[in-house]
Parts: structure tokens; sequence; C-alpha cells
């Protein structure tokens, strides 16, 4: 397999400038909060932080399992910081935010996987935020439907958790984590009506069944919207990527979810779990 690929010509990266940017940037780092946006290397960080928004990774910025497309650090995490859902809740008022989204690393050291923080977290930003939309792109909670429950009743408008790949590569590029598992996840957070999300990528060397079988085995577990983008190596420690898919094929994936019945469908080559979330928060019939 061939270790470095180059980006395709029609591959363009989203300048990360702006006065937007710096403000997103110089309130996230002045009040000690984390974004998946730098955590995770995302494509689109310079369009979203122009833009005003970010998504916020609550829990620290080390995470208990070590995926492997994942550039998130890991290790032991430090223990929860307290006042970090008053900062969160501060700071998405500063930015004048109407949508808010949240994620966090997984949490496997703690006995509820962090759940009671989230709920504490989903909560606050309500209370300092009021009318504002949240999604929540939560982790696994090892399928502890009693965990899940937690951050449902703190009442998120969108609540999304990623499959991340087709089942045959599940075991090369998640730690821990299981396809059948994550399904589950799916299908409890939609049986408790609300909108429920995932998405996966492409390059890891699917075929094109197993990525039409994704899609189906996500509609079936009740997903309303479905994210698709292509993955990027965000280092040399990191898995190789096996394909680059062109934008045409993106338009393919997600002309046939929607015909499949998927309400919103977000499908590009630089298209992350949170892109474009604030209209995913206004569907009406779910």
């Amino acid at each position: 397999m061939e270790k470095h690929r180059r980006l395709p010509e029609w591959f363009k990266m989203q300048r990360a400038a702006g006065e937007n940017y710096s403000r997103v940037k110089h309130l996230t780092k002045d009040n000690n909060l984390h974004t998946i946006c730098t955590s995770g290397n995302c494509p689109n960080i310079g369009e979203c932080w122009n833009s005003g928004t970010a998504t916020f990774m609550i829990l620290g910025d080390i995470c208990t399992r070590a995926c492997r497309f994942c550039n998130t650090r890991t290790g032991r995490p430090l223990p929860p910081d307290s006042d970090e859902g008053r900062r969160l809740a501060e700071a998405v008022g500063k930015l004048g935010l109407r949508h808010c989204v949240i994620t966090s690393v997984d949490r496997d050291d703690l006995p509820d996987g962090g759940a009671s923080f989230w709920a504490d977290v989903i909560m606050k930003v309500k209370e300092y935020n009021p009318g504002i939309t949240i999604e929540t792109l939560v982790p696994d909670f090892d399928g502890r439907p009693e965990n899940l429950q937690k951050v449902i009743d703190a009442d998120p408008d969108v609540v999304s958790h990623n499959i991340e790949t087709v089942r045959r590569l599940t075991p090369l590029v998640r730690t821990r984590a299981k396809y059948d598992r994550s399904l589950d996840v799916l299908r409890f957070i939609s049986r408790r009506k609300k909108i429920t999300k995932s998405g996966f990528m492409l390059g890891l060397g699917e075929s094109e069944a197993e990525i039409y079988q994704t899609i189906d085995d996500l509609l079936e577990a009740g997903c309303h919207v479905l994210t698709i983008g292509q993955y990027l190596k965000p280092s040399e420690n990191h898995m190789d990527v096996v394909e680059y898919f062109p934008p045409e094929k993106f338009e393919e994936y997600r002309d046939f979810a929607l015909g499949k019945g998927f309400q919103a469908v977000e499908s590009s080559p630089l298209v992350r779990s949170s892109f474009h979330a604030g209209k995913h928060a206004r569907l009406e019939n779910f």
C-alpha cells in the first residue's frame, strides 16, 4: 500500500484565518476549553470558526481509547473539571451562538463514562443561553443504556453517535468500539424520539457494496441525519489513506441515502460530523 498519497487537485482545504477565527481561537484558549476542531485536526476549521461556530469537546482532551484514524491524544485523562460546564456555557453566550455542538473524549475510566457530567454541561448551556439548540456527539458509553439515558434526559435537540466506518474495517479502525454496539446506541436514541445522527469516513479500504450496506444499516437503526466525508491521515502514526473519493462519488452516495429515506445528508470530501449542524436541529418529521 502506498504510504504517502498526495491530495488530488480538486481537494481544497479551508483557510484557517479571519477575524472570527481569531475570536473563537482566543475565546476557547482564554476559557481553557477544548474543541474537536483542533484536537481532531478538522479540515473545516477555517470555514466554521470564521462563521463563529465551534464543536466544543468536554471532559478534557485525553481519550482512553486509541482509534487509528483519530488525532485526539490518548492516555490517562485528568479528573473531570467541575467548572468546565460554566465556562463553556459562558463562551457560547459570548460567541452569540444559536446552535451549539458538544462532543467528548471517551472516558472509560469513569463509572458512568462521563454521562452525568455530560448532562450537567447540557443543562448549564441551556440555563445560560435560553432558546439555544444543542447537538451532542456522544461516545458509546460501552453500550450501557442507563448512561445514554442520562444524556437524553438533559434534552439536547440532536443526539449523534458516529459509526465511523464499515463493519469489516471496524476492528482495524476503532479500539473497543463495535459496529453493532454503535447501531444499538443509535437505535436506543431514535426510540427516545430524538433527532438521531451518525456518520462515517470513506477512503479506508471499504468497498462500494459495504458503503451502501452501512447506509442501509444506519437507516434501519433509526438515523435521520447522515454525514459522509473523506478520511485524511492526521499523522504518520495513523492509518494510511487507501483512496481519495472524488466529489461526484459523494454526491452519488448522498442521493442514494436521501432516496432511501434519510431526512438530511451532508456528503462531500471535507464533511465532518458537525458540518452545517445548525440546520439538523430544525427537522420536524422525525
